[in-house]
């Protein structure tokens, strides 16, 4: 998706307009379409209404990059996955990763018949991505939503993609964040900074960059203990209702109530999820964090509600995660040390038990 932005804070191809009552509208113009995007600009909502401007704007174009598609091919292939309820009907974030990962392989791949790809090559161009592991295992995934598209539309008769294993990980994604770590941060970007913000949304909800984003004040609701944050996860659909923290309550304390969500860009607009990560990215090399990252503050938060002795239900309530299996990958360093911990002060303590009951023993032979 496009990612210039002109001095109006808008994204290629809008402008802002003015109707008759003064209020003010946007505006997309490009490829003989003339349309207005509802909503709040960057938004996943707007860019959603974005990408399908774009996708309407040059139908007999791919965005795959070539421009004469050949039938059959799997640059038609892509183009009708596109157009295709089953991936419309995914979440923006989704399309748009999707679609990154489709566009590269069909810039390689792309004028190749759909017909003759067979099992073999789908291991060949996964095993030419060896270096990158979790980018083969990305675009494996890619393939097998893609090519069952191909078998829906009977352009092959099944899914080659279908049980080609992808690579063990070796990585636990995204590092946890350190306590060291975020008193560094803290010391670097002050309350009442947008960076010191950011942290405390991510680290207090425990919610995806998405879903921060989002957040704004007419999402705080009055509650029986104070107040709360109502977050509907944009990944999941998942409802939630997330107590405000003490600290992330100072923090919102400190901000003026000026936009309708929580971070602004510099333009005053709704931070989209990539373009939040890519700031937030600067904020942590500022504090000399380049190991840190947005997610990395959702795994602590969860961290912290282990080491706080809550059950994955109670976890589960906060991170919106659906199963304890999705939660485990979050969970299970945390719960290691914290029972590990337990464990060595359980054989102290029969340790110490024991002594004693041999102690009591000797002196009362010795009374005798």
């Amino acid at each position: 998706m496009p990612r210039i932005r002109y001095r109006n804070g808008l994204p290629k191809f809008c402008s802002w307009n003015t109707n008759g009552q003064g209020g003010r509208f946007v505006r997309f113009r490009h490829g003989g379409l003339d349309i207005t995007l509802t909503g709040v600009p960057w938004a996943s909502d707007f860019m959603r209404q974005y990408q399908e401007a774009l996708d309407g704007a040059k139908p007999e174009r791919c965005k795959t990059g070539s421009t004469r598609i050949v039938g059959g091919s799997m640059n038609d292939l892509a183009l009708r996955y596109y157009r295709s309820p089953v991936f419309r009907d995914l979440k923006a974030s989704t399309q748009t990763s999707r679609r990154n990962i489709i566009n590269a392989f069909c810039k390689l791949h792309g004028d190749k018949p759909v017909k003759g790809l067979g099992r073999r090559h789908i291991i060949d161009i996964i095993g030419d991505r060896a270096d990158t592991p979790m980018a083969a295992n990305n675009l494996l995934k890619c393939l097998r939503y893609l090519l069952d598209h191909a078998v829906a539309l009977e352009m092959i008769e099944t899914n080659p993609a279908i049980g080609v294993k992808g690579y063990r990980s070796k990585s636990d994604g995204h590092p946890t964040w350190t306590e060291d770590e975020v008193a560094n941060f803290e010391a670097r970007h002050p309350i009442g900074s947008k960076a010191r913000l950011a942290l405390a949304l991510l680290l207090y909800t425990g919610q995806r960059k998405g879903d921060v984003t989002r957040m704004g004040w007419q999402h705080i609701v009055k509650t029986d203990n104070g107040g709360a944050i109502a977050v509907r996860q944009e990944k999941t659909d998942e409802p939630l209702l997330i107590p405000i923290h003490p600290t992330l309550a100072s923090v919102l304390a400190a901000i003026p109530r000026t936009s309708l969500t929580f971070l602004v860009t510099g333009h005053g607009a709704s931070f989209t999820p990539a373009g939040f990560g890519n700031w937030f990215r600067e904020q942590c090399d500022a504090a000399n964090l380049r190991q840190c990252s947005a997610h990395g503050l959702r795994k602590l938060c969860t961290v912290r509600l282990v080491e706080a002795g809550c059950t994955n239900e109670q976890i589960r309530a906060i991170t919106g995660h659906r199963s304890d299996t999705s939660l485990r990958a979050y969970t299970r360093k945390a719960d290691q040390a914290r029972l590990a911990r337990q464990a060595m002060a359980n054989l102290g303590a029969d340790r110490e038990q024991k002594l004693s009951t041999e102690r009591t023993s000797v002196d009362k032979r010795v009374s005798r």
